[in-house]
């Protein structure tokens, strides 16, 4: 697929997803409680299945990798993936912050990925070697250069459970100027989009990570799991490219 017909594709299925959960959002959905803990709702199932009919419809030999309906393997070097909410416990007390993260991968590599915020209206499409795109326009990273201007979010300090990760976390909260917690999907469209210097998480599932590495890359930064690796890992750390070697250097990020 050419890459412009890709962001055009991304943008249709990560609209469609974002719509059909977005007709739940506010709505009183019931909530249950998965296996691992997780919250999921109907809103999650339907945007998943929408999403799985619509890859089915136009290219029915690619394998799906979805959060809530598992994984469909097919003889193809291309998969879906699929993330309907992430931030489901945002989602369900109504906080906006949440959104649908769709990627293609080809041979183990993500060459496409969408988010779409339908309810903050942001919505990020990206494609190896075609940039990132946000409402229509062209996304970059910022250009800060100072921990003392800069702003860095995660979802949720708590899921920093590593004893040396929250230490090395707490000291550089400390050096900088904003230190928030806009979490899941979102704090990586901050980053994107250059409205925040550094997103990280520390317990991520492949339905989590894949469509933002190519969102923050193609927006102009870096993006690696704790040990340095590019590519979908158990963790991400996302950031401009400016002060990309200072916050790994902090976070003990190997390089």
């Amino acid at each position: 697929m050419h890459g412009s017909n890709l962001l055009t594709a991304l943008e249709e299925v990560a609209r469609l997803c974002g719509d059909v959960a977005l007709s739940h959002f506010r709505k009183g959905i019931r909530v249950e409680i998965k296996p691992d803990g997780s919250e999921v709702t109907k809103a999650d199932r339907d945007a998943e299945a929408a999403v799985r009919r619509w890859i089915e419809q136009r290219f029915p030999t690619d394998a799906i990798l979805g959060e809530e309906m598992g994984e469909q393997t097919k003889p193809s070097p291309r998969r879906w993936i699929i993330d309907p909410i992430d931030g489901t416990r945002s989602f369900v007390r109504g906080v906006p912050l949440w959104g649908s993260l769709i990627a293609l991968e080809e041979d183990g590599v993500v060459i496409g990925g969408a988010i779409n915020c339908a309810a903050t209206g942001d919505l990020l499409v990206a494609v190896r070697g075609h940039g990132c795109w946000h409402n229509g326009s062209q996304a970059s990273v910022s250009t800060t250069d100072s921990l003392a201007t800069a702003t860095i979010l995660t979802t949720d300090t708590r899921f920093l459970a590593h004893p040396e990760r929250q230490g090395r976390w707490s000291e550089l909260a400390s050096q900088v100027a904003t230190c928030r917690s806009w979490g899941d999907c979102y704090g990586y469209v901050l980053v994107a989009t250059g409205r925040a210097d550094l997103m990280v998480d520390d317990r991520m599932n492949p339905w989590d990570v894949a469509a933002l590495i190519p969102v923050v890359e193609e927006a102009g930064g870096v993006f690696t799991d704790w040990n340095g690796r590019r590519g979908i890992g158990p963790d991400a750390v996302a950031s401009n490219a400016t002060l990309a070697g200072v916050f790994r250097s902090r976070l003990g990020v190997r390089t």
